[in-house]
């Protein structure tokens, strides 16, 4: 499974019945938490979410609506007895910020805290099924995205195959990236020993920013694109202002990338229904959607 589960949608204040952005991705390995606004705990009770499984939390920048619910979130793990260490990567101030909360209120979790300072466009985070890179926005601060690449072997290996053609253990790896057997005269094509198999799935994660054509290149052909939609087109000027995008803005960048789908969040307060936002992108970007608390989206 690869599942992004939206638990906020709204920008930098509850409203609507919408809660700050938070949102987690669910691989075969791992629950991601991706930003942490206020509400995220209640929201994670409410979809069934299992936070004992997350492990790793990205928090792409320091206005509170997207790490106001943290501290809560880490005492919580801590009362109920977390051993397991937890890995946090966000701007570096942030770990001054939950130190100083943590030394105030006299409290010592069970369990180790390692942060990871984002400082650079890298891969931040990488085992044998999935990297998880980060990329600049262009926020009001130090703003970053998120790339979620899940790793596949290009085939998979037949094994009543192998067995047949008696191919060595030592050349697996090469049937998994296509290769044809060969030994002396002897050769045998790589697609009578595997199969395909279903193509990686990537997910794009771009947090608060205005229009930023430089990310096209970071997320290009994507399966899924979340991108802010803050504000409707008659409010372009005002995005600007406030480095943020409206929903054409957000369509644009993803028909520029060429990714599969988009989905549009972090929707101002000011408004109270959001089915316009959907109808705004998806004129210059089909595969447009709202990014609706408690929906689950395949990737």
């Amino acid at each position: 499974m690869f599942s992004v589960t939206i638990l906020g949608n709204n920008s930098a204040v509850p409203a609507h019945g919408r809660h700050p952005t938070a949102q987690v991705l669910q691989t075969p390995d791992h629950l991601f938490l991706i930003d942490c606004g206020e509400g995220t705990q209640m929201q994670m009770n409410a979809y069934k979410i299992r936070r004992s499984k997350i492990n790793h939390i990205f928090i792409s920048h320091l206005h509170g609506d997207h790490y106001y619910g943290l501290i809560g979130l880490l005492t919580s793990f801590g009362l109920n007895h977390r051993t397991n260490d937890l890995f946090i990567y966000s701007p570096k101030v942030l770990k001054e910020i939950i130190e100083l909360q943590l030394h105030v209120a006299n409290a010592n979790l069970p369990f180790k805290i390692h942060f990871y300072n984002l400082e650079k466009e890298e891969i931040i985070f990488e085992d044998n099924k999935i990297s998880v890179e980060c990329f600049k926005v262009n926020h009001r601060i130090s703003c970053w995205g998120f790339l979620f690449r899940e790793k596949k072997n290009l085939r998979k290996i037949d094994t009543g195959k192998i067995k047949k053609y008696n191919i060595p253990a030592s050349f697996y790896e090469n049937l998994h990236e296509g290769k044809d057997f060969i030994a002396g005269d002897t050769i045998i094509k790589n697609e009578l020993l595997t199969t395909s198999v279903s193509p990686a799935k990537s997910y794009a994660y771009s947090a608060d920013t205005a229009f930023h054509e430089p990310i096209v290149e970071k997320i290009k052909g994507v399966d899924l694109l979340y991108h802010e939609s803050t504000y409707l087109d008659a409010l372009e000027k005002k995005a600007v202002n406030r480095f943020h995008s409206t929903s054409k803005q957000a369509a644009t960048i993803a028909k520029k990338a060429g990714v599969k789908k988009l989905l549009l969040g972090h929707f101002s307060s000011m408004y109270e229904t959001l089915d316009e936002f959907k109808t705004e992108a998806s004129e210059i970007f089909e595969n447009s959607d709202i990014a609706e608390e408690g929906a689950c989206y395949f990737v």
